[in-house]
């Protein structure tokens, strides 16, 4: 074999045919989801999986994967995983995945297919937010988003802040309820303005209080700070709960600020049936949007987004073009939009491809009748719930997330129980004090029948707690 070609198989077919077998292996292991709840890693899992560098050839290598790795997933793959907000992925997103491997695209730049894609992608988020037009980017997910759309808001009130960094800028202020996501504080702490950048808005109910909003404005500005942006939360994570968005819009047009809704999962709602689809009302007015497809899309990760309604400004705050990113007219050096220039990496992957896949695959209908579902059961595990005699509601189920307090028991013990059983995954949090477990489904295998199993093996140990503490007495 020459050396151009000894990281290429020496045998094709046989490789062909090994791609098959990893492949019906895939397959399997998708239609078998329901049989397959998370598994804990061995206690040998780091030996298993030890880098060896021997070059131990496609066939053994495919038996490592699939004996050694595949089986000690997530486990968000099954339809009673409601633990945190994991998306549960499709067989339209795999073979998309396989086929952008093969390609094998940068889709930093240049003249090529996946540029496009990635434009009808973003173009076709406009028309979910009820945007006419505007700017976007794909992302890894909402953490990264969240980064971009601050970096725009910073651009659009200190023009000159690339050129002079942040040193001489004033204290800023960005504003999100109580309760909302920890990748604003994060973005804040990278950006190089601290977590104190952070202020935090009481959200009785779960919705941020646009009067105590309006006064922390005033107040910063009244001391020498200065409001940059309100962050609105559409889908909450402890609750499933919304903001007004457009009570926040009409604030943050009165006050000058930027408007960033950080919409991870409950961007989706706008598919559903109402009334789930009229509780983001007022994003079609906001300056930046988050969200992923992995979640509630169930695209494979990673797979997010950014929309920035201001494509001028998104492209001023991140164009970066050296001699050797040169745009050319004719050739592959072409094109009127390099991804590169609306975000901070050249070298990325073609993400882009997936998210086509499923929703031209799939269809938005599919997509919409599916979140729509979880919102019912997620209603009806509430009702169960509150109908039980060893559960209770947290609190009111608005979409997707059900939260419950369990009559006995410690809830974390709980929740390892029913996931090392394998029957169920909750999450745990605290509401009013109180630890509770928590279901987000966002998951497109749930059936109504799993929704009533997790509330029964949910009630069976905590009617174990019971029996437990009164034999104790």
């Amino acid at each position: 074999m020459s050396a151009g070609h000894r990281l290429d198989p020496a045998d094709w077919d046989t490789f062909e045919a090994e791609l098959h077998r990893i492949a019906s292996a895939c397959v399997d292991r998708l239609r078998a989801a329901r049989d397959l709840p998370w598994r804990a890693p061995p206690d040998d899992m780091a030996d298993r999986v030890a880098i060896r560098g021997e070059g131990a050839g496609t066939g053994a290598l495919f038996d490592r994967i699939l004996t050694d790795i595949v089986p000690y997933a997530t486990g968000n793959t099954h339809p009673r995983f409601f633990g945190w907000v994991h998306g549960t992925g499709t067989a339209t997103g795999v073979a998309a995945e396989m086929v952008a491997a093969t390609m094998n695209a940068n889709a930093g730049g240049r003249d090529q297919g996946a540029a496009h894609v990635e434009r009808a992608v973003i173009d076709w988020l406009h028309g979910v937010a009820g945007w006419d037009g505007g700017s976007g980017l794909m992302t890894t997910g909402t953490s990264q988003a969240t980064i971009l759309a601050l970096g725009c808001a910073r651009m659009r009130a200190f023009p000159d802040v690339r050129e002079t960094g942040i040193a001489g800028l004033p204290e800023i202020r960005v504003y999100i309820a109580e309760g909302g996501h920890s990748c604003v504080k994060k973005a804040l702490e990278i950006m190089g303005h601290g977590a104190r950048a952070v202020t935090r808005i009481p959200a009785p109910g779960g919705r941020m209080d646009v009067g105590a909003l309006r006064a922390a404005i005033a107040r910063d500005r009244a001391e020498g700070r200065h409001p940059l942006a309100v962050v609105g939360t559409v889908g909450s994570v402890n609750l499933g709960t919304f903001d007004d968005i457009a009570a926040l819009a009409d604030l943050a047009e009165a006050e000058g600020l930027w408007l960033h809704c950080d919409a991870a999962f409950g961007f989706w709602t706008r598919l559903a049936e109402a009334p789930w689809r009229d509780l983001s009302t007022g994003i079609e007015r906001a300056h930046s949007i988050a969200t992923d497809f992995h979640k509630w899309m169930a695209v494979p990760y990673a797979a997010g987004a950014v929309l920035i309604r201001d494509a001028a400004l998104h492209r001023a705050t991140y164009r970066e073009r050296p001699e050797y990113l040169a745009a050319g007219g004719a050739g592959l050096a072409g094109g009127d939009w390099w991804a590169t220039d609306y975000g901070i990496e050249l070298s990325r992957g073609f993400a882009a491809l997936k998210v086509w896949a499923t929703v031209e695959g799939l269809g938005q209908a599919a997509l919409g009748a599916q979140i729509t579902d979880n919102c019912r059961q997620a209603a009806r595990m509430g009702e169960l719930a509150e109908a039980s005699e060893y559960l209770d509601l947290a609190a009111p189920v608005v979409s997707n997330l059900c939260v419950i307090h369990p009559r006995a028991g410690d809830a974390d013990d709980l929740a390892a129980a029913l996931q090392l059983s394998g029957q169920a995954v909750f999450s745990t949090t605290r509401v009013a004090g109180r630890s509770c477990l928590r279901a987000a489904i966002v998951n497109h295998r749930t059936t109504d029948a799993d929704v009533a199993l997790a509330v029964r093996a949910l009630e069976a140990e905590v009617a174990g707690a019971v029996r437990r503490g009164a034999a104790a007495k």
